[in-house]
């Protein structure tokens, strides 16, 4: 800034230090204003613009331009004296035009797609693209990325569903090594349980359970959980059953470790005089259909379209196309009242479940004449567990299912139940069961694809009896963010989903409250380098 006195003294310009402009020009009347007086004035113009030009430059910078009260005149004046006006707005909506436009067009074929950031705004300035150019850029690449990462995510949804469904090496050790004792120590083939015991199996004054599994070490869980939080051990009985396969392994187990004061009884299936062809023909052909065995042992992505695919659907097919649901061994609680005709109530158990809290309480339930005493799924509001209906399991666009279901009724769970084994053998829940499942077969899976639970909400509607949902905590097995206060006071925790606490997928924060019953002191589980951490 540059003060210009004229000749006389009777002017003052103040001008810019590029000599240009003209700030202000003062002219001095010598009969009004004295010297002192120009003097002053001077000083203080002086002092004052120095601050008058910062507080512009501030202004310009912060980008303020939106203010209407006169202070903010100043503000608003300065940047545009300064040739300094803020035209970011205006870019962007220049820019959100041009991104609109080529949303729809064709990405040049000869557009070479960089790999990162970095190569883009290397590209950007060695070759001086035009905005158009730049927007196919960012379209492309984003387009590139988001089928990377859909065909990451359901390569990740097939290899758990293989993790889920495969053995582990240690738990096939274990039945293996469990399999040569029974053969050569005849402490492990002695009987299960004692003959002096054997009359404890029928007496319906003992808390009976029921246990179907071919899996040794999920099994000793269940049973240990159960027996530990019992108040009245003595008066519990286990009736373990299990495959022909795994029956030796599965009673050397529990001969070797015996889970006193408790009563343990192992069958294999093929000790069941009920389970013959003629009584079970439908799972039979379940068993041996070539079609049913290609739905589930077979490739599981070939036909389909993944582009169109949403993940969390995908996730649940695989889900419905685990090779256990085809099993004999998950559907033989559809058999329990033949199974064992002198009980009169019992509680069932899967074997991804852990007993926290005495049960003895559930055989005091009045089920008012109801055959199924068990869990609501339909009072949550998580996706995956507790807010599932009938429209979740079944294809009422089928006629024959929209006929005769309503797809807002209430779903309910497997996993814990207690049957009355008395009010069940006067229903016809295990012909209605055969009679759905059938049909299923015959139309080849098109009125559901999810193996046990969706005939058992057939079979079983109108004979279920719900219970409190503290007594059975579902979804350990599917969510990650289950609240862990929550499963430290039910009853009896689920590991129903893919991620089961034996499996390297389970998750590691929910694995304690299952670990913690596995004997990791016993011979066999170290041998087959079952790990506790």
């Amino acid at each position: 800034m540059q003060l210009h006195f004229s000749a006389s003294m009777r002017s003052i310009t103040i001008s810019s230090n590029n000599g240009f402009i003209d700030l202000m020009k003062i002219k001095v009347a010598a009969c009004h204003i004295s010297y002192r007086t120009l003097f002053h004035t001077i000083l203080f113009l002086a002092f004052l613009l120095p601050f008058v030009f910062i507080l512009t430059a501030l202004v310009t910078l912060e980008g303020v331009n939106k203010c209407s009260s006169f202070d903010c005149f100043g503000r608003r004046l300065g940047p545009r004296l300064l040739g300094r006006v803020d035209d970011s707005g205006r870019l962007v909506r220049d820019f959100y035009k041009i991104l609109n436009d080529v949303n729809t067009g064709e990405i040049p074929a000869d557009l070479k797609l960089p790999d990162s950031f970095d190569q883009l705004v290397s590209d950007i300035k060695n070759n001086q693209y035009d905005a158009r150019t730049f927007a196919f850029m960012l379209r492309g690449m984003m387009e590139k990325f988001e089928k990377e990462i859909r065909d990451t995510k359901f390569s990740e949804l097939m290899n758990k569903h293989f993790a889920a469904s495969s053995v582990p090496k240690g738990i096939h050790c274990l039945s293996l090594r469990l399999t040569d004792e029974y053969s050569s120590n005849a402490h492990a083939r002695k009987q299960l349980p004692p003959p002096e015991l054997l009359p404890v199996l029928s007496d319906n004054s003992y808390k009976h359970f029921i246990l179907s599994t071919d899996n040794i070490l999920a099994a000793s869980v269940v049973v240990t959980s159960a027996v530990q939080s019992s108040q009245k051990p003595e008066k519990v009985v286990f009736h373990v059953i299990t495959d022909k396969k795994t029956y030796a392994g599965m009673h050397s187990w529990f001969a070797l470790n015996p889970a006193s004061p408790a009563v343990v009884e192992v069958k294999g299936v093929h000790q069941f005089d009920y389970l013959t062809r003629e009584n079970v023909p439908v799972l039979e052909a379940v068993e041996n259909q070539n079609e049913i065995m290609n739905y589930y042992h077979g490739n599981h992505v070939s036909g389909a379209n993944l582009a169109n695919t949403d993940p969390h659907k995908f996730a649940s097919k695989l889900q419905a196309r685990s090779p256990k649901y085809i099993s004999l061994l998950n559907h033989l609680r559809i058999y329990i009242p033949e199974m064992y005709p002198n009980l009169e109530k019992v509680v069932f158990l899967d074997d991804d479940v852990v007993v926290q809290r005495d049960l003895s309480p559930l055989w005091e339930i009045d089920l008012n004449g109801k055959v199924n005493g068990a869990v609501e799924t339909c009072r949550g509001e998580d996706e995956w567990v507790m807010s599932k209906h009938f429209r979740n399991y079944f294809n009422f666009s089928h006629p024959l299912v929209a006929a005769h279901l309503d797809p807002e009724e209430c779903a309910w769970a497997y996993g814990m139940n207690i049957f009355d084994l008395r009010a069940w053998r006067t229903t016809n829940i295990r012909e209605t069961y055969h009679s759905w499942l059938r049909e299923n077969l015959k139309l080849n899976l098109t009125m559901w694809k999810l193996g046990t639970l969706p005939p058992a909400l057939i079979a079983f509607r109108g004979h279920v009896h719900p219970i409190d949902p503290s007594w059975h905590m579902l979804g350990l097995g599917y969510q990650n963010k289950t609240n862990i206060e929550s499963v430290k006071k039910a009853a009896v925790i689920h590991y129903n989903g893919q991620s089961k606490p034996w499996l390297e997928i389970g998750f590691e924060h929910l694995r304690p409250f299952w670990r913690k019953y596995v004997n990791y002191s016993n011979d066999f589980v170290r041998s087959c380098h079952i790990l506790e951490s």
